[in-house]
């Protein structure tokens, strides 16, 4: 009996052990394979100390106490074991583990450290079968609490080859490139606005030349070698790369490899103040892509933000734009008009308008990323009749301040992609022109802003009660400084809910036709 006992118990031990594992390797994955991002979720997080971790200490603990049963220690640990396999084979996440090679290698290395040290450990010198693998079962719940060093140590040692690998496929890449030396470059980065203005670039572009873009948010250096090696053609003309950066060095980096003759920088504010430690970073490390362009380049840059327009540029020609009014710059957005319909505008230089544009994009964030597309576009020569034709067809980007209607006359503005300052006040903006019906925000604010999360999700705050009848606060993790901004406003419902689960059944409750519903952020699984 003990033995059937043991095996089952062996099993479901390590079976939940596997499932912890993944989520680990889930979480790495989320924090770029980087040790010191991924130690820095966990004490911001409190995976560490987590209940369902504690528990296995707890439980592995019982059966080491020696007047304990071996039945009843089977017991505790088979309970745990089931427990945590439904729990976790249950839980959905928003941004599963993607099974890449590399998650491959690390998970074989992780699972091969658990089985040599639940052999190893629960060998001892017991010689009975069944209570080795009571034993065993015990170690399996132990490295359960303490699973997390596991995933480090397998990413640690895996290191010498992941940096053979990559120098293959970084020089593969490279040597894609320069057997393609008409190929023109073009670089896009920026806090904000660069995904959106890549895809509209790509529209606009595609009307004239045979135009390659790196897909969805392949922005870092290995999804750029990934783009080249997979997807660049000998017949392409024009190659747009996305480039994104959480520290100083990585547009650089980038650029060292695809060497952009054109470069975008659409916006430098307060994202990713955890890892830059600076607004001062942050700025140096978008000119990057400017630093790095040819005595023949062309810099578009983004006046909106202070942090671009007092950065000097001397290297490159330069197009400066502003949709806002009263900024220094080359290019303005003026005669703007919103519907429900889009959006028309006119660019307009210092000699007068340029090109009169509508689309079916709402928001200012919107127009100031179609300027920089549309600039580019006529620099690289581009008809003014292709570019209207273009702008006119572009589609809303998914979950980026994009407009639908519900069969129940409700309007849904999505906005949950990346929340941040300033896109979060432009999102506002929109919703506070909805006039049809109580307009709703359902937010859990924004993140990575360093020392200023506090402050800024305030300022957020206080923005809410002029454009809203409705807030729904998701999560605790802004909701002080949030519900702190909007303050005794009387004018304003609002309502706070633990998750995006609960926020939609209230939403359910309350929203009725001709509402309004904004989206504003939806937090990875990183944040709580």
């Amino acid at each position: 009996m003990y033995l059937i006992a043991s095996i089952l118990t062996l099993l479901v031990a390590v079976a939940a052990l596997l499932a912890r594992t993944k989520v680990d390797l889930m979480m790495m994955q989320q924090n770029s394979y980087r040790i010191n991002r991924y130690r820095s979720w966990q004490k911001e997080s409190g995976d560490t100390s987590s209940v369902s971790r504690l528990m296995a200490y707890i439980c592995a603990g019982i059966t080491l106490v020696k007047w304990v049963p071996i039945l009843a220690g089977l017991t505790v640990l088979a309970i745990f074991g089931v427990i945590e396999c439904i729990r976790l084979f249950r839980k959905k996440y928003k941004k599963p583990l993607v099974w890449t090679a590399r998650v491959r290698r690390i998970c074989g290395v992780a699972v091969a450290i658990e089985a040599i040290v639940i052999a190893i450990i629960g060998f001892g010198h017991y010689s009975e079968t069944a209570y080795y693998l009571y034993r065993c079962a015990t170690t399996a719940v132990l490295l359960y609490a303490a699973s997390y060093w596991i995933a480090i140590a397998s990413l640690w040692l895996l290191k010498p080859v992941e940096k053979h690998i990559v120098k293959k496929y970084y020089d593969e890449a490279a040597s894609i490139l320069q057997s393609m030396p008409d190929l023109k470059i073009i670089g896009i980065t920026g806090s904000y606005g660069k995904t959106s203005t890549k895809h509209y670039l790509y529209r606009i572009l595609s009307e004239q030349y045979d135009t390659l873009m790196t897909p969805g948010n392949f922005n870092t250096t290995l999804g750029v070698v990934r783009t080249v090696r997979e997807h660049l053609k000998p017949y392409n003309e024009v190659f747009i790369v996305e480039m994104g950066a959480k520290e100083c060095g990585d547009i650089k980096e980038i650029c060292d490899m695809v060497h952009p003759s054109i470069g975008i920088v659409t916006a430098v504010g307060p994202q990713h103040l955890e890892s830059f430690g600076s607004i001062e970073n942050v700025q140096a490390t978008k000119f990057e892509l400017v630093d790095a362009l040819p005595s023949d380049g062309f810099a578009v840059l983004n006046n909106d933000f202070d942090m671009i327009a007092n950065r000097n540029v001397s290297n490159v020609e330069t197009a400066r734009y502003s949709a806002q009014q009263g900024r220094v710059a080359d290019y303005h957005a003026v005669d703007v008009k919103y519907s429900q319909h889009g959006t028309e505008f006119t660019i307009a230089s210092a000699e007068g308008n340029i090109i009169t544009l509508s689309t079916r994009l709402v928001g200012r964030c919107n127009v100031s990323n179609l300027m920089a597309a549309v600039i580019v576009a006529m620099h690289m020569g581009v008809p003014s009749d292709k570019i209207k034709y273009a702008v006119g067809q572009i589609e809303q980007v998914e979950h980026r301040l994009s407009v639908k209607s519900t069969a129940g006359g409700i309007t849904i503005i999505d906005d949950a992609y990346n929340s941040n300052p300033v896109g979060s006040a432009m999102a506002l903006e929109v919703l506070a022109g909805m006039t049809s019906g109580r307009r709703i925000i359902i937010t859990p604010g924004m993140i990575e802003l360093g020392e200023d999360q506090h402050r800024l999700n305030r300022e957020f705050g206080a923005k809410i009660p002029g454009c809203a009848d409705v807030a729904i606060i998701v999560g605790k993790y802004n909701r002080e400084a949030i519900t702190e901004g909007i303050g005794k406003a009387d004018s304003l419902e609002v309502h706070t809910v633990d998750s995006f689960a609960q926020a939609q059944q209230l939403l359910l409750s309350i929203a009725h036709s001709g509402d309004t519903v904004l989206y504003e952020n939806d937090l990875p699984d990183t944040f709580k």
